[in-house]
Parts: structure tokens; C-alpha cells; sequence
């Protein structure tokens, strides 16, 4: 029932992925006993993101506010009818704010406590790459994610990708205006710290946001715009 629910949000279904994850001793106990995850991925618009070329441009500042806004639509929608049929959900936020003093404490480290990333891998739905996107298998670095706790088993649940599957590819690494990322591969066993400096990318795209649309924000795109992965998805469905 779960599975039929969400995809009857997910519209059209060639814009979506979905999957479920186990989260059992990857989650704080302030959670409150939910241990499983649902992780949905929203894809982007190639032609938006094709021409992201040396920072971010004012159609992907707003097309990136319009997408989070879509998304937690999207997800109001399930829990609405999730929660109709007595099960409990609880939605994890989209990326927070810079402005938002409640905020500051995840400022500090630009860690949160369960991230959206880490549901979307135990789903199965792709792997942390180089400059600590998300790469799908569908979409690669082209989509968003949002992501819905749950207390009981949604059904099968995916099975977890634990290790990147970037290989000797270093083209994000190389084209990033930070010089954030080390090269290193990410696996489960890697804190991100050791492979990408996250302050230096937030430093940069407000630095960027700033520059190039006078806004006040953290924005930039390159690394999503310049993975082959995606390119290569997007000439495959194209």
C-alpha cells in the first residue's frame, strides 16, 4: 500500500525515483523508534543545468527554490494519505537555510543528524561521489532529494550501496572553484570530513551567489552540471 501511495504522487513517474531503506543503528534516538526511511529523488532539468558552465545562473538560483517547494508538496501530500491509513511518518527538511538562527547549530559543522544522503544510499538508489553529491543510477547528480521516516517496514527495502562507484574519474574534483574535494573515494567507513571540505564549497557558492546574481545565498552547480554520469544519462534517454 505504501509503494501505490507514493507512486501516485510521483507524477509523471519518469521524473521520480523512489526506494525504501533500512535504517535500524544509522539513526539518532532522537527519532523516537522510527528506523526505516523513504528516500524520492526529483530529477532536474538537463537543459537548466546544461548551462551551468563557470557558476550558477538566476534560471537554476530560481528553478533550484522552485524544485525544494515542489518537493515538500510532494512530500506533505504522501504523509497526508500515509497518515490516513494510521501509519506514523515524519518528513527530514530540505537543506536548511544560512539565514535561519535555529539553524546555527548545524552551521557549525554543516552536519545534520540524519541526511538525506545517507537514506537515499541504504535505499539503493545510487552513491556519494567525489564532491559529496548524490549520484543516482537513474538521474546521476541531476535531481533533489526529500526524504520521509517511517516506524514500521515499508515493505522490501532497497539494498544499500556502500562504496562510490566514481572509479578514476576526477572531473568534479578538477572543475571545483573551491578546490573542496580531495580526490578520495567515499565509502561507508569515510567521514566526510577526510574526503571534502563542505565549508570551503559554502564559502565559495555564497562568494559565487553573490558575484554573479547578487543574492545572498549558496548556490553553484558546477559539479552537478559536469558529471559524466549524468551527461551520459542524459544522452541515453535523449
Amino acid at each position: 500500500m505504501i509503494r501505490e501511495i507514493i507512486r501516485k504522487h510521483l507524477q509523471p513517474e519518469t521524473e521520480f525515483i523512489f526506494g525504501f531503506a533500512d535504517l535500524n543503528e544509522l539513526i539518532s534516538s532522537r527519532f523516537n523508534g522510527y528506523k526505516y526511511g523513504i528516500s524520492i529523488g526529483r530529477k532536474l532539468d538537463d537543459r537548466i543545468i546544461d548551462r551551468i558552465i563557470d557558476g550558477p545562473t538566476i534560471e537554476y538560483y530560481k528553478y533550484y527554490k522552485q524544485v525544494n517547494r515542489e518537493l515538500a508538496a510532494i512530500t506533505s501530500g504522501i504523509m497526508s494519505e500515509l497518515s490516513e491509513h494510521g501509519i506514523e511518518c515524519l518528513p527530514i527538511e530540505p537543506t536548511v537555510s544560512h539565514a535561519e538562527e535555529k539553524y546555527k547549530d548545524y552551521l557549525k559543522t554543516l552536519s545534520v543528524d540524519l541526511s538525506h544522503k545517507l537514506v537515499a544510499t541504504r535505499a539503493g538508489l545510487g552513491w556519494i561521489g567525489k564532491t559529496d553529491l548524490f549520484v543516482s543510477t537513474r538521474f546521476g547528480p541531476r535531481l533533489r532529494l526529500v526524504s520521509i521516516l517511517l516506524k514500521e517496514r515499508p515493505g522490501k527495502t532497497g539494498t544499500p550501496v556502500e562504496k562510490s562507484r566514481c572509479g578514476k574519474c576526477s572531473i568534479c574534483v578538477d572543475k571545483c572553484p573551491a578546490a573542496a574535494a580531495t580526490g578520495a573515494l567515499w565509502n561507508i567507513s569515510v567521514r566526510r570530513d577526510d574526503f571534502f571540505n563542505a565549508h570551503k564549497c559554502r564559502d565559495m557558492c555564497a562568494e559565487l551567489a553573490l558575484k554573479r546574481l547578487n543574492v545572498d545565498e549558496r548556490i553553484c552547480g558546477l559539479c552537478v552540471a559536469v558529471c559524466p554520469t549524468g551527461k551520459r544519462i542524459k544522452a541515453s534517454i535523449h
